[in-house]
């Protein structure tokens, strides 16, 4: 028994952007007279960047009333921010191990997606030169829920018609994580036990990831 189809986070799983954004908001923050230190900036991975915003503004010392079209704004300018730290993107920054992966699943036969928070995924992944390795990218703008909900790997699933119970899901957030085991996929965690803990299989960084070693944790969790 095998899975059919592998879907991949984007952010700290193919490259690691998580600086970029925890830059980009560490600068909005500044402009909106919050500190966005690393705890906060931990709490934002995963999420979408109108849930990121929120969690911001959550940490203000002191209440601050946004608009609607005032959050938009600032998210904005977050991503221009970001858009820009990017540009300097390129093929060596994809982590170690992924490449290898990512040619194991293809000559396995299975299917590949990525459901990413960042609608900047299409733009990352043609800096990686990764663009043609995948048969999907969940369009990030058409989801209503972001990540703990599983709605991301869910439309992965059914653009593939393709059981849920027949992916898995790469994540390196407690988010993402909950949105995989939301949908009734197997989970395969990268980073801490500590904040991972629900993950089905789990290594410390992407260099320990193997396909041989995923399908055998796979093989168990059906038994």
């Amino acid at each position: 028994m095998q899975p059919k189809a592998f879907i991949f986070d984007l952010d700290g799983v193919i490259t690691d952007t998580a600086e970029y954004h925890y830059l980009a908001w560490k600068q909005i923050g500044e402009e909106l007279g919050i500190e966005v230190d690393r705890e906060l900036n931990e709490r934002l991975k995963g999420v979408s960047r109108m849930e990121s915003l929120e969690r911001i503004l959550a940490a203000a010392p002191r209440p601050l009333s946004l608009t609607a079209g005032e959050k938009e704004q600032w998210a904005a300018q977050k991503n221009a921010v970001y858009g820009h730290l990017i540009e300097t993107i390129r093929p060596s920054d994809v982590l170690p191990g992924i490449e290898g992966l990512l040619k194991d699943i293809r000559n396995a036969n299975m299917l590949l997606a990525l459901g990413s928070a960042s609608r900047n995924a299409k733009v990352v992944l043609e800096r990686l030169g990764l663009t043609a390795a995948f048969d999907y990218i969940v369009d990030a703008g058409q989801i209503r829920f972001g990540k703990p909900h599983p709605e991301t790997f869910v439309n992965a699933a059914e653009h593939f018609g393709i059981p849920c119970e027949a992916c898995v899901g790469v994540e390196d957030s407690e988010a993402g994580i909950e949105a995989i085991n939301g949908a009734g996929m197997f989970s395969v965690g990268i980073g801490s036990p500590e904040s991972l803990r629900q993950a089905k299989y789990l290594v410390s960084d992407t260099s320990r990831l193997t396909l041989d070693g995923i399908m055998e944790a796979y093989r168990r969790d059906a038994v």
